[in-house]
């Protein structure tokens, strides 16, 4: 069995191009190009997060943001803002940073109330394509890591949209859940024991940071 860790970001990664995937994550010969929308998504995650935990005060320019947080507040719980989970192979919980960690990721905002639970992440581009499966994956982590929980409701809050997408999990479907990511999981796998990346050329190889890829080349400037 290939040792490597996953989140949902790089398993994603992976689908998108096995080549990227290689040149950033395995030989670490480029690092991902931050862009503006990229840094703006950033500092909003920051501040939603500071204003959840310490009731920090948003930023002029965040404050349009503000009446759909409030309605996250409001609901009752125990909040955990940017909560940090991972868990080994065997899927018990760990500590994020931990060599033996299997796979991981950051919930924006964790709310647990009981026998219930709501996942939300933030997102600050278009909600054209929704991908709620990062969701999926929180959901699993959540009933991991908080066993009394038997339903979560959670949802990708487009803040710049003000729209919602909600998903609904329950503890007795966690197989089902972990079963939908097995085969992209072990394609991941093979690629490590072959060495074996193919490149998957799309219109988007022109924002891609491995440039000395075959199918890169520079965007055209409008």
């Amino acid at each position: 069995m290939a040792d490597f860790t996953w989140s949902y970001s790089s398993l994603k990664q992976y689908q998108n191009c096995p080549k990227q995937y290689q040149e950033i994550r395995v030989l670490k010969n480029y690092i991902v190009k931050e862009n503006e929308a990229m840094m703006y998504g950033k500092e909003v995650h920051s501040a939603l997060e500071d204003y959840v935990k310490d009731g920090k005060e948003l930023a002029k320019n965040y404050q349009r943001f503000k009446p759909m947080v409030d309605k996250l507040i409001n609901i009752s719980g125990d909040k955990y803002p940017e909560y940090e989970m991972a868990l080994t192979h065997n899927k018990t919980p760990c500590d994020f940073k931990s060599e033996d960690r299997w796979v991981r990721g950051i919930a924006d905002l964790v709310i647990v109330d009981g026998t219930h639970a709501f996942i939300i992440d933030y997102k600050t581009g278009s909600n054209k394509y929704p991908d709620p499966k990062q969701l999926r994956l929180m959901s699993l982590m959540v009933f991991t890591y908080f066993p009394d929980v038997l339903k979560i409701k959670a949802g990708l809050l487009f803040v710049m949209k003000n729209s919602f997408v909600s998903e609904e999990y329950h503890r007795k479907d966690m197989d089902k859940s972990w079963a939908m990511f097995n085969q992209p999981l072990k394609r991941l796998e093979n690629s490590y024991e072959t060495d074996v990346w193919e490149a998957n050329p799309t219109p988007l190889c022109g924002w891609c940071s491995v440039d000395s890829c075959d199918h890169w080349k520079p965007r055209k400037r409008r």
